[in-house]
């Protein structure tokens, strides 16, 4: 597994996620699962939501294993 955390973008934000952090809460699921989608490839999508919703769901993430950054 890469330890390279994987980025995904959109015009308004850029989402990036850390496999290796990870613990599996899923907070990001149940937070916004539009954006963050098991079933889906890419399983984040950004463009799904608001910049200030994902934001919101990401500074949630227990283990720090999702950051972001506005653009």
């Amino acid at each position: 597994m890469s330890s390279q955390p994987k980025r995904y973008t959109s015009d308004a934000i850029d989402v990036t996620f850390d496999t290796q952090r990870c613990i599996h809460a899923a907070e990001c699921v149940r937070g916004l699962p539009a954006v963050f989608d098991t079933s889906q490839r890419p399983w984040i999508q950004p463009a799904n939501a608001g910049a200030d919703a994902i934001v919101a769901v990401v500074e949630r993430c227990p283990s720090g294993a999702l950051h972001y950054e506005r653009k």
